[in-house]
């Protein structure tokens, strides 16, 4: 009885064609997609997707914020993307961002758990978690700042000498060619590694170096096709070579350099007496003998110390290396800036954020430099907790939103010359002036902690070296406002020429 039936699967099997069982798996895979890309009434209007792909190859990776803008013309204000199977929507309005983010903001707090930020931070740390975990973390990290510092004359008093040690290495190139990424990367990490390790790194620590690096080569390999293409494709993409491992592979570094800082720490803590954020961490995971039950856990200490150095070196740095440009770019902007400066603090005098008042043009300045600069166009992105409505639209759970920053910084019924350099936006009257289509930290609950962190670093170290130093361009150099994507939008390696001010 077994042979027989064993002999006419086998009669069956050779009859079927290879060619059919292949039509049979597309078919299967095609029915499987339209599936899975079903979308319920009033969902969000986008361009036609692809099986598989979705909107994939519609989208320029180098410049995403630019096409995102062609389609909101076309769409509106709620548009949908796909990448892959995962569904993305992007709001592009202040009313629309404002509702989403203010009066709804609990239907957005969770962030999306990318397959790459999974392997990497496993919703450890502050960036990429959610839920209680994210909240108990948040809450823990605002109140250590707090003890550390942030909002403190102490804190303050650490930028203005930081500030002086950039004046002093940007001095020692002699108004020659440069290229400042670097120096101002290690001036802005030294203010959070202050707080978060509790020391300062000399610019020429070839250790700490190696670490700026390791996180410059992080940022530049997020942006590569193949890291996109792991998070649609995952079970596929890591058995393939490519940037993608390359970018896991510094992460771990990154991971590694930050565990060897810890475990340095351990050697002479006193649970008594922090001295620094790790301190308090460590502390607090004492109180949680079961680590089950914490989100206080050694693997979240070492992801939330390497959140903190990401986003307090990062973003701020880039900027400052827009504000240079900019002024190398705009001479009659710089004069301006220093001319202020001349007549409100002087030469000799360190600047302070007691200062920042009195001078309206400077502090336009740096606001046009954050709404130019635009260095994360479209937000770091939520995820849909809830089925929500939004301006008619059915947003499932489970979808990615994005928030349209470059569609509100470049709104040409907000800005008088939304594509110009042109401090005039932020001013009226000579005074400086508010505006509420300026949202460069994001808004709600998951608006960035470290704002005003920034911001003060952002006009204490700019003030600075406007007091200084006159930034020009190389002779024989022309600088561009040309840009190179990765988690922010930063200048494309470029010189310039910092002449001291006489």
């Amino acid at each position: 009885m077994l042979a027989a039936a064993g002999s006419l699967v086998a009669t069956i099997w050779t009859a079927l064609h290879l060619r059919t069982l292949l039509l049979a798996a597309v078919i299967f895979l095609f029915l499987a997609d339209y599936l899975k890309s079903r979308r319920p009434k009033n969902y969000p209007p986008g361009p036609r997707r692809l099986p598989f792909v979705g909107n994939m190859l519609q989208i320029d990776f180098e410049k995403p914020h630019l096409v995102v803008q062609q389609l909101v013309k076309k769409y509106g204000n709620v548009i949908s993307l796909d990448f892959g199977i995962t569904s993305s929507l992007i709001i592009s309005s202040l009313p629309l961002i404002k509702e989403a983010f203010t009066h709804l903001d609990e239907n957005f707090l969770s962030r999306p758990k990318f397959p790459i930020q999974k392997h990497i931070f496993n919703e450890n740390g502050l960036i990429f978690s959610s839920g209680q975990p994210w909240k108990e973390r948040r809450r823990f990290t605002l109140m250590t700042l707090r003890n550390f510092g942030l909002g403190k004359k102490s804190l303050e008093q650490r930028m203005q000498e930081e500030a002086r040690h950039l004046v002093e290495a940007i001095g020692e190139e002699g108004g020659q060619p440069f290229d400042p990424h670097f120096k101002i990367n290690n001036a802005v990490s030294n203010i959070i590694c202050s707080v978060t390790f509790g020391e300062r790194f000399e610019y020429n620590d070839s250790r700490f170096q190696e670490l700026l690096k390791l996180l410059d080569k992080a940022m530049s390999l997020s942006s590569s096709v193949l890291v996109h293409l792991y998070n649609i494709f995952p079970w596929i993409m890591k058995h393939l070579p490519g940037q993608h491992h390359a970018m896991l592979a510094t992460w771990e570094k990154l991971k590694s350099y930050i565990s060897d800082i810890i475990d340095n720490h351990r050697k002479d803590w006193n649970p008594d007496e922090p001295r620094d954020f790790i301190d308090a961490f460590l502390t607090e995971m004492t109180k949680y003998p079961d680590k089950t039950t914490t989100s206080f856990t050694e693997e979240s200490l070492i992801c939330s110390t390497l959140d903190l150095f990401l986003a307090g070196t990062e973003t701020t740095s880039t900027t400052l290396c827009w504000a240079l440009l900019y002024m190398a770019l705009y001479p009659e902007v710089q004069e301006k800036v220093q001319a202020e400066i001349d007549r409100v603090i002087g030469q000799e005098k360190q600047p302070s954020l007691a200062d920042r008042d009195s001078m309206p043009y400077t502090n336009a300045v740096v606001h046009e430099v954050q709404r130019m600069g635009n260095i994360i166009p479209l937000n770091v992105p939520r995820e849909v907790t809830v089925d929500t409505t939004l301006a008619g639209f059915h947003l499932p759970k489970g979808s990615i939103v994005h928030t349209n920053l470059t569609a509100l910084h470049m709104d040409p019924k907000e800005w008088a010359t939304p594509d110009i350099f042109n401090p005039e936006h932020f001013l009226e009257n000579g005074q400086f002036k508010k505006r509420e289509s300026f949202l460069p930290f994001s808004m709600g609950k998951r608006a960035c902690p470290g704002e005003q962190l920034a911001r003060s670093e952002l006009f204490i170290f700019f003030t600075a070296l406007m007091q200084k130093f006159t930034f020009k361009p190389p002779v024989n150099e022309k600088l561009s406002l040309k840009f190179r994507m990765s988690i922010t939008i930063s200048p494309v390696s470029h010189r310039l020429c910092a002449v001291p001010r006489m």
